[in-house]
């Protein structure tokens, strides 16, 4: 049951979906609308990188302004479509749906990656501070074993670069993280967004790069609709110049400098609309 407060959801995306979220979060607050001002923010995978980055301290412009330099330090990658139909074939198999994702987390630990050390040493250079915020924040992953959902937060005792890379770790292309002697692969096996995470807030923002899901119980709008029928919200994805910037790759850093300028451009239509569920 809802009860009162503001919560911002970031969805996954990739490398491009960092740059999307952060263009439009930075346009948002030239508008005056601050989403960092949420009372609890709800990270997965790329938006689990936004969501460390805002809480940080950094300022949006400063945030905004790194998305527009070059992309050093990053891993470029592909989902081929080999892997992409092995990963939906995978999910779709009828059945439970933690058994699911328990059978991409298997096929995830015997993948053939970058080794795990050096994904990690990318996320950790991705946030300006490896200190978990004071602001609620919520970083969504999957056991790589049991297909579980695992929701990391400050209380959890694990370190911030760690829940992050867990979050980012998507299966067949990067390492699963190691956390507590277990292995952990992307939240975004679970949900694009995990939206349903939102539960105790009253108004909900989504900024989702990625809208589609594989099973009903992960789209947005159904996980909206379980937090009750008096939450207010509005889903925020990319819009036909955005997804143009984006391109076909959402893990090609090449493309991140556009995807955060159409964030950025973008926001300015979308201003009545947050507002309206924000103010």
């Amino acid at each position: 049951m809802a009860t009162s407060g503001r919560a911002l959801v970031l969805g996954g995306g990739g490398v491009t979906g960092i740059a999307w979220e952060t263009g439009m979060l930075a346009g948002l607050a030239a508008a005056g609308i601050e989403l960092t001002s949420a009372d609890l923010v709800v990270g997965t995978s790329a938006g689990s990188v936004v969501g460390a980055q805002i809480l940080s301290g950094a300022s949006l412009a400063d945030l905004y302004a790194a998305q527009l330099t070059d992309a050093t330090g990053e891993i470029a990658a592909r989902m081929g479509a080999t892997t992409m139909l092995r990963f939906v074939a995978t999910l779709l198999w009828p059945g439970d749906e933690q058994h699911a994702r328990a059978r991409i987390g298997r096929a995830a630990l015997k993948a053939r990656t970058v080794p795990e050390a050096e994904r990690r040493a990318v996320i950790e250079r991705r946030l300006p501070s490896a200190e978990w915020p004071e602001r609620r924040l919520l970083i969504a992953s999957v056991d790589a074993l049991t297909g579980e959902l695992r929701i990391f937060d400050r209380s959890s005792g694990v370190p911030l670069p760690d829940a992050v890379a867990a979050s980012c770790a998507v299966p067949l292309v990067w390492p699963p993280i190691t956390i507590d002697g277990r292995r952990y692969i992307d939240g975004g096996v679970r949900s694009a967004t995990n939206a349903d995470l939102a539960a105790g807030c009253d108004r909900v923002v989504v900024l989702a790069p990625i809208t589609y899901a594989l099973r009903r119980s992960g789209s947005i709008r159904n996980q909206l609709a379980s937090l009750g029928p008096s939450i207010r919200s509005v889903v925020i994805s990319p819009d036909a110049a955005a997804r143009k910037a984006i391109g076909s790759n959402v893990l090609d850093p090449a493309h991140r400098v556009m995807s955060a300028r159409a964030g950025h451009a973008q926001s300015a239509g979308v201003i009545d609309s947050v507002a309206a569920v924000w103010s």
